[in-house]
């Protein structure tokens, strides 16, 4: 009996010191071949940052490229040779207007200085209620130039967004004769080749709606430091190969500038067809496309241009207004908004964190720390050109975390208007 209990304690010891081999390895002192390699901790806290610095380097990489390829594939609009006014077809040109004192002058002057034939150039300003000096400008050019029409808008039908009302009345009070119309906002402005440029884009590439995505003349410091983010979320959210392709259902366009074959516009409907849509332009050229037409967008900054905000209180309302629509609804925009705001503040946070470590003498800490600079010195280096290119000074493109933040929570604002039926601007609140 005794020796059993004795051979049973004996045989149980073993098993008892097997199991706490492992435990006792790894309280042991690591030697130097396990220093780097510890079987006890495989994924330890700098090897998950070793992995992060890497995965931000190829995130940014796979965005700049994407970015570039996207404005590769954007065709730049040319200047052109007028066409004689025999060849040149009749062009009707609307601009909506709703208190846009500060801006409808420089725009019918760009309108009237048009090297496009005036006997086939018809501008006609729709006065949608304005209460500042918008229709008396509009008159005064009117007097002195017979090709410029000014008409009052009648009230707003219910269920219609003002600047849709206000382009169809435009359109409907256009003669016969014109075969295109071309809508074009009144805070922008076309050099003297715009019209006639646009004329032989749309013939030369047989489109049937060609839209222009002007030059951005920024001047505030709200403006300086969202649109060149806003702009550049565009890049990288959209599929210019897909939304540009002929045969493809998706589109892309601005209402700052569209020319349209008539035919094909009130074969759709025309801007009744979108009446309710905050997106007006959007919508439209997605109807006249998947009716069998065909729309591209241009670049258009050598021959047209907007200052479309003058700061914060306007900047905010406007893009809040579009962004819900233009990202695809709320949990695309709020997805997306999100996104944008991690992978900003991942230019600072990332290379913090490894130049953290690194100080405590971690050395993959420090290796990691390459590839994080290497990313986020790239992310700046973007923004920088942004600024460049945007022509504002390069200080605002180190502040692109900031952009992108005040975009996110004018995404979040879009997504809360839009459910609450809160969509305002210039005094009318659409549900």
């Amino acid at each position: 009996m005794t020796a059993s209990l004795r051979l049973g304690t004996q045989h149980r010891r073993p098993a008892r010191n097997t199991g706490n081999r492992a435990e006792l390895l790894c309280r042991a002192k690591p030697s130097k071949l396990t220093t780097r390699f510890s079987p006890c901790d495989p994924l330890d806290g700098a090897t998950v940052e070793l992995a992060l610095s890497f995965i931000w380097l190829a995130v940014v990489t796979w965005l700049i490229v994407r970015a570039l390829n996207q404005r590769g594939l954007l065709q730049t609009l040319e200047p052109a040779t007028p066409p004689p006014p025999h060849r040149a077809p009749e062009v009707a040109i609307i601009v909506p207007a709703r208190d846009e004192a500060a801006n409808i002058g420089r725009c019918l002057q760009s309108l009237v200085e048009q090297s496009y034939p005036k006997t086939q150039l018809r501008i006609v300003v729709v006065d949608d209620h304005s209460v500042d000096a918008t229709p008396a400008i509009a008159a005064g050019f009117a007097a002195k130039h017979p090709q410029i029409t000014v008409l009052r808008c009648p009230p707003l039908p219910p269920h219609w967004v003002g600047k849709a009302h206000a382009c169809w009345i435009g359109a409907q009070a256009v003669g016969t004769d014109a075969r295109w119309l071309c809508f074009i906002d009144a805070d922008v402005w076309g050099e003297p080749g715009l019209v006639a440029g646009a004329i032989a884009a749309i013939t030369s590439e047989r489109l049937d709606l060609l839209s222009l995505a002007p030059r951005q003349e920024l001047q505030s410091f709200a403006e300086r430091l969202v649109m060149p983010c806003g702009l550049y979320l565009l890049a990288f959210y959209q599929d210019l190969r897909v939304v540009q392709a002929r045969n493809g259902s998706e589109v892309t366009a601005t209402g700052q500038f569209i020319l349209v074959r008539r035919s094909l516009y009130e074969a759709i409907g025309g801007h009744a067809a979108v009446h309710s849509a905050i997106c007006e332009d959007l919508m439209l050229a997605r109807l006249l496309k998947r009716s069998g037409g065909y729309a591209l967008l241009q670049d258009g900054r050598r021959l047209l241009s907007t200052r479309m905000y003058t700061g914060w209180s306007t900047l905010w309302i406007g893009i809040a207004k579009n962004l819900n629509e233009m990202l695809g609804g709320p949990a695309r925009t709020i997805a997306i908004a999100l996104a944008a705001l991690a992978l900003a503040w991942a230019a600072l946070l990332i290379p913090l964190a490894d130049a953290a470590r690194c100080t405590r003498e971690n050395p993959s800490a420090c290796i990691a720390l390459i590839p994080a600079l290497l990313g986020s010195a790239a992310a700046f280096g973007l923004h920088v050109a942004g600024a460049f290119y945007f022509r504002i000074p390069i200080w605002y493109g180190l502040l692109f975390p900031l952009g992108y933040s005040a975009g996110a929570a004018m995404a979040i604002d879009s997504v809360r208007r839009r459910l609450s039926g809160d969509v305002s601007w210039k005094g009318r609140t659409y549900p």
